[in-house]
């Protein structure tokens, strides 16, 4: 869910959430697998260096049976800036700078029951309902101290379903670059407050998903080392 025409505060206070003791809702776990080029195939590649990577631009589609100009509908520009992930008690916020926009991202809870002010989140994994992706061109993401994180991400396609998303485990020496039409959520640190160094298409054209009206579905996200999984 994107807010821009009110504070994240505001958007706490009016966001519904069923709980996962629902019985009519679905807890998903997501699989989890490490990003290396082989693995992120189709859903994108990684960025060893943020300033020099460019991103992938789809043109603007034609609307008739003239065809779009070679080399045109590809000239909305990046925008660039910065996406600040916090951890505030069960919540998981985020601010992204180069498009003026802000997210509640997930809950570290039962979200029907999350609140502000918790001190004992369990951190080792994150509930999750809305996903979204671009249809104009990708996204990077980079981490500005070389934090782990975990990206979520599932193949082009409007009938997206819960079960087509995958967590990528990147260990902080790389970024992403997320293709078009790639569904992916704010990538999701393994740390309380990271910085990420952000570029997109200008456009910001934003196709949703919200898996908990349209499936009965929360996804359960891992956020550790694949190695060291708590008990």
């Amino acid at each position: 869910m994107i807010y821009q025409n009110m504070s994240i505060e505001e958007a706490i206070e009016t966001q519904e959430n069923a709980s996962i003791d629902n019985p009519d809702i679905t807890v998903l776990e997501v699989p989890f697998q490490r990003a290396i080029p082989e693995t992120l195939d189709g859903y994108g590649r990684t960025v060893s260096d943020f300033h020099n990577e460019k991103i992938d631009f789809v043109p603007w589609p034609a609307l008739g049976w003239r065809s779009v100009e070679p080399g045109t509908g590809i000239d909305g520009g990046v925008a660039q800036g910065v996406f600040e992930m916090r951890r505030v008690g069960d919540y998981q916020l985020a601010v992204n700078s180069a498009v003026g926009s802000q997210y509640v991202t997930g809950w570290f809870c039962d979200p029907a029951k999350a609140s502000r002010r918790s001190l004992n989140a369990n951190r080792a994994r994150i509930f999750v309902r809305y996903a979204n992706y671009h249809p104009d061109g990708g996204q990077i993401f980079f981490p500005r101290n070389a934090e782990p994180f975990v990206a979520l991400l599932a193949l082009p396609g409007d009938d997206v379903r819960p079960e087509n998303f995958v967590a990528f485990y990147c260990d902080g020496s790389f970024g992403i670059h997320v293709n078009p039409g790639v569904w992916h959520a704010p990538v999701y640190p393994l740390g309380d407050e990271v910085v990420f160094y952000n570029k997109q298409g200008r456009v910001h054209a934003c196709i949703h998903c919200d898996m908990l009206n349209e499936y009965n579905v929360y996804l359960s996200v891992p956020l550790y080392r694949p190695a060291s999984r708590p008990t």
